[in-house]
């Protein structure tokens, strides 16, 4: 998927340069073992949590956030291995990642077997990003929208692991599908639902789940499009100008769920407009650092309206 030079979006760091003047003898860690994306670590927790919040916290979701950042880690350093040419001194973090994430990922499926349905999505996902890091077009467009789906579907992932999911939301994701057909939700005591909206008791709505998901894969591929006019695509004036359009129109289909989405929306769309043409270059990190108090922004707005 893309790196910190194109998107804030979690995908293999980029080959590492050399550094002259190292210090002679002077052991340094490997290629691999710590990605170099600032912004991609909010990218990858918050719509796990966001689903978990909504659906209310158990011990399972820590053990599925372990396992997604953990796999996260495995898929870095295996694109990254793909991007060298498959050369020796890239193995090292792919073999330690790979089974840690292994066995993580085999003890969250122990305890919620029913995540496998799952699998086909991610492993299709996952196959397009590792082709385009073969192809080493890991900051395309294409592998750019990928990454964002993977990251955002985790919103409903994590929603069907809460404590207000039945035990059959855990065990299969068919549940979600089936919810959402027949208006059902998932409600526990005396609530019902009124269309996606559960009104009295505790439970979640599959389609408030749904829509928070669509919060974010929107949010996040608006920081797609704005990275990419502040850096690889700098100085573009198409890009800068679908990035605007696209700011704008999303703010506006923000203030029609609630006031405050707009509102951040419109705070959203200023900052598309007015950063990349007053700080055109601004260093990657202050990119990153900046899209985490925005990702997290969204997040608290998200979670006090839906």
């Amino acid at each position: 998927m893309s790196s910190p030079t194109s998107s804030p979006l979690p995908s293999p760091s980029p080959l590492p340069a050399r550094r002259p003047g190292t210090t002679p003898g002077r052991r340094r860690r490997g290629p691999g073992w710590v990605p170099q994306q600032h912004g991609a670590w909010a990218m990858l927790v918050v719509p796990p949590v966001v689903g978990a919040v909504m659906s209310g916290v158990t011990w399972r979701h820590a053990l599925l956030l372990v396992a997604w950042l953990v796999a996260y880690l495995a898929y870095n350093a295996v694109g990254l291995w793909l991007r060298s040419g498959r050369k020796a001194r890239y193995l090292p973090p792919v073999r330690a990642y790979g089974i840690a994430a292994v066995v993580v990922g085999g003890g969250l499926l122990v305890v919620t077997p029913g995540l496998l349905v799952w699998a086909p999505a991610y492993a299709v996902l996952l196959g397009v990003s590792l082709t385009a890091s073969v192809r080493r077009a890991d900051r395309s467009w294409s592998n750019d929208a990928v990454t964002v789906l993977a990251a955002c579907l985790m919103t409903v992932v994590a929603a069907g692991l809460g404590s207000r999911a039945p035990a059959e939301a855990a065990r299969s994701a068919v549940a979600w599908g089936r919810s959402l057909v027949d208006g059902s939700g998932f409600v526990h005591g005396s609530g019902v639902v009124d269309g996606s909206r559960v009104v009295g008791g505790s439970g979640v709505a599959p389609g408030h789940v749904v829509l928070a998901a669509v919060v974010l894969l929107a949010y996040f591929w608006g920081t797609v499009l704005y990275v990419k006019t502040m850096i690889r695509e700098r100085g573009r004036r198409d890009v800068l100008a679908w990035s605007i359009g696209y700011h704008v129109a999303i703010a506006a289909a923000g203030f029609v769920v609630h006031p405050l989405l707009g509102a951040v929306g419109v705070l959203l769309a200023v900052r598309a407009a007015v950063v990349p043409r007053r700080w055109p270059r601004a260093t990657p990190k202050a990119i990153g650092i900046g899209e985490i108090v925005a990702t997290t922004a969204v997040a608290v707005v998200t979670l006090a309206v839906l």
